[in-house]
């Protein structure tokens, strides 16, 4: 019965992969192009699984590509190719959201720090997020300060709120530490919304400058897309650096067990703030993008429901995985726009999915990586 079971899922996981996909196409280009790309990507996948399989089978010259790319990760390049193309095969539209889902990558990149690895429950995060939106809206319009002068200086900031909220909230855990977080937020949000004299109030922060790369500006969508799209390579790369250095395998080791860490010699108070602060950094630097690309800040786009919204790309994706949060943002992104047709349903529809996926899979799309797990 198990062996039949994983024939089935072996065969249906490339069918499952392309009606999936077409689905999300569906809206954009219709019923002619999605049945194109259904067809396509159920012959393509099974095509890709045999000649993985076929060059297992072959014997190469033995040349130690460990020492430079990971042998599970050597596809990942390959992506790129995709990814660069897709501001001369997409609408303006499509790169729009695009560049939406990559700021919402790098942000929970950083929530996936404090709650995927740490294990500590922030309801807050949204509040980083705004402080380096409004920090780099304040000094671009106010002192003038261009893109990459005012971004290190806004993160910076962003990194040093982190680690101020980080030292009083220390001293609780579970329920406690989730309100205290959920109460900066609020108090953040409403002091951008009421301090009018600073923060313009509810009007928000207008007029701000596009990124300018040498003396050319980065306004257009394609452009802009680029740039979104480097950071997150670069994000990435540096969160998968951390996870598996000493400070990350230490984040790991307290969300796993306090007590046991403590007793190994791990100083979990100060790893707490190292991670608090090192979320914040990634809220922050991704506040400067959605600053930067819409040119415009008000505290509504800031609220709680934002929060939730990050925490639902770390939960769907799976807590502590790195490529799940990436999914997982991409996915409640797109998916929202894939279904606006069905305006009536869509939240429904997205709703109910997350139900389900979190009763047949709790951990998320991919199970995060646990202490027992290390090789």
């Amino acid at each position: 019965m198990k062996k039949l079971l994983e024939k089935t899922r072996k065969y249906l996981m490339p069918l499952i992969i392309a009606l999936w996909f077409s689905f999300l196409l569906l809206p954009f280009k219709g019923i002619k192009a999605s049945a194109f790309l259904f067809i396509v990507l159920s012959l393509a996948i099974p095509a890709m699984q045999l000649l993985s399989n076929f060059i297992k089978k072959i014997h190469l010259p033995q040349i130690d590509f460990n020492r430079y790319i990971p042998q599970d990760k050597r596809y990942l390049p390959l992506l790129l190719i995709p990814l660069a193309a897709v501001p001369f095969l997409a609408e303006d539209y499509i790169i729009d959201v695009a560049i939406m889902s990559g700021i919402y990558i790098i942000l929970a990149l950083g929530l996936n720090v404090v709650i995927g690895f740490t294990g500590l429950l922030n309801l807050g995060f949204v509040a980083f997020y705004a402080i380096g939106a409004y920090s780099y809206a304040l000094i671009n319009t106010n002192l003038g300060l261009g893109f990459w002068s005012a971004m290190p200086i806004s993160v910076l900031l962003t990194t040093i709120s982190g680690f101020l909220l980080a030292i009083p909230a220390m001293r609780l855990k579970g329920d406690y530490l989730a309100i205290v977080t959920l109460g900066f937020g609020e108090i953040v949000r409403l002091i951008f919304n009421n301090w009018d004299s600073f923060t313009k109030g509810p009007n928000g922060i207008s007029g701000i400058d596009p990124p300018f790369l040498f003396i050319l500006p980065i306004d257009s969508l394609p452009d802009f897309y680029y740039l979104v799209l480097l950071l997150v390579i670069i994000s990435v790369f540096i969160m998968t650096r951390v996870k598996a250095s000493k400070i990350g395998r230490a984040w790991i080791a307290i969300r796993e067990d306090e007590i046991a860490s403590s007793a190994v010699g791990i100083n979990k108070t100060l790893h707490k703030l190292y991670s608090f602060a090192f979320g914040a950094f990634w809220a922050g630097l991704a506040g400067c993008l959605f600053a930067a690309k819409m040119r415009f800040v008000s505290p509504e786009s800031f609220t709680f429901m934002e929060s939730v919204l990050v925490l639902c790309m770390v939960i769907l994706g799976g807590l502590g995985s790195i490529r799940g949060v990436i999914f997982g943002a991409i996915i409640l992104v797109f998916l929202p726009e894939a279904l606006r047709e069905v305006q009536m349903y869509r939240m429904l529809a997205l709703g109910a999915g997350l139900v389900l996926l979190m009763i047949f899979r709790p951990q998320g799309l991919f199970r995060g990586e646990s202490v027992s797990t290390r090789s």
